[in-house]
Formats: structure tokens, sequence, C-alpha cells
């Protein structure tokens, strides 16, 4: 499951403006989305995973981006439903479990490089551990995976801090969860996330197309942001 926000300019990236405007961060994002999408769907048919992919949407699945990814990337929609991320993911999980699925991943959408063998790996972890983190560089998570619904995992968590990953291998920890984790990434919220990952871009382009980690949208994106940060200092 894909939990996405819709590409609003002022509603996304809000950490990155200033110095990014509301209409770039918005475009970065819907990169970072449709590159979400489009490397679940490359790691479900590269990696031969038998997975179906659903798309948790914000703040409604009825948006017209939204409808038209459903239509083009073959994935289904829900809602994200709760006043905070905890309450939404519980919901999510929920939702799919209700549905007969033995094994639920979220995933961000702010991790556009993520190696395809992540999404193996996860799936594989979850076959002997309960709960399987990715943990991200700034204290947070960018994947965790299910196996039944564990609702005290996204109680009483200070989300958008660097306390998340800490707090939530705790609970983990005392609810006797069998726990594994991935291996780290960076995902992308402020700005030196952003340099970083315009600088990997740089590197990622001088590999051989096969081998590239960014799409050629996102590549194209981060260049074109890179050059306006420049000229803005």
């Amino acid at each position: 499951m894909i939990f996405a926000k819709a590409p609003v300019p002022g509603q996304v990236k809000t950490r990155l403006s200033p110095p990014l405007t509301p209409d770039e961060a918005a475009t970065l994002h819907g990169s970072f989305v449709l590159d979400t999408l489009e490397r679940t769907k490359l790691a479900a048919s590269k990696l031969k995973l038998p997975i179906d992919r659903y798309l948790a949407c914000a703040p409604s699945s009825t948006l017209v981006f939204f409808q038209i990814m459903e239509e083009r990337q073959s994935v289904k929609l829900i809602d994200q439903v709760g006043d905070d991320l905890g309450t939404r993911m519980r919901q999510a999980f929920d939702s799919l479990f209700v549905k007969g699925y033995q094994r639920v991943l979220i995933v961000g959408t702010d991790v556009p490089s993520l190696p395809l063998e992540h999404y193996q790996q996860a799936l594989a972890l979850l076959e002997t551990n309960d709960l399987v983190l990715g943990p991200a560089l700034d204290g947070g998570y960018y994947l965790i995976g299910l196996k039944r619904p564990v609702p005290e995992l996204f109680a009483d968590i200070p989300w958008s801090t660097d306390r998340v990953l800490a707090l939530t291998l705790e609970k983990a920890t005392a609810l006797g969860l069998k726990t594994a984790c991935l291996p780290e990434w960076r995902d992308v919220d402020t700005i030196d996330d952003l340099q970083a990952l315009i600088e990997a871009s740089l590197l990622d382009a001088k590999k051989p197309k096969n081998e590239q980690a960014f799409s050629s949208r996102t590549a194209g994106a981060l260049q074109f942001i890179g050059k306006k940060l420049r000229s803005r200092v």
C-alpha cells in the first residue's frame, strides 16, 4: 500500500518551501508518487512478487489525479482515514486485513530510488517476523509491514520527529513482536535531504540506463530544481 497525498501546491512538501516555490514542491511530489507507483509495479513484475497494490489517498480518492493513477497504474484506491498519520496507517492496515490479506506493507512516496529488492526482502522477512520496518535516516521509517493488526504500534507516537522509529521499536519489544529491519534509506523531508537526492541523481545518471534507479522524469525534475536552487543562492 502506497501512502500518498495529492500534489496540490501549498499542501505537500511544505518544509521545502522556501526555497522551492509551492508549484515546484508539488511537481516534485507528484513525480515521487508516480515513481513509487511505477517501481512497485516493476518490482511485482520483475521479481515475480504475488502482490496487489493499493494507493491510500489523501485528501480523497475522488480527486482526478488519483483517478488517473488508478486507470494508468492498475492500482486500487482507498481513502486515508484519521486525524494523524498513526490513525491513518492503523485504519489502512485494518481495511486490508479484513479483506483477507496475510502480509501488508505500507510505503511512503519520499523514497523514489528505493531498490526494488527492498520490497522483496520486506515480504520475505514477514514470513518469519511479525513486524518489518524500513528505517529512515531522520529517525522515522519509510516502510512498515505487518501480518496482523497491531493498533498499539500507532498510538502515542510523536509523528514527524526523530523519535518515531525508536518508540515504535520499544512498543514492538513490549508487545513481544518479532521484528526485522531493512537497510536504512534517506527520505526527502528537508532541503538537505533534497540536496542529497539531487547529488545522487547526478551520479545515477552516469550509470548504464538499465542500472539507473531514478526515472528520467524525476532525474530531470531534480536537475531543474538544482539549477533553480543555485540561482537563488
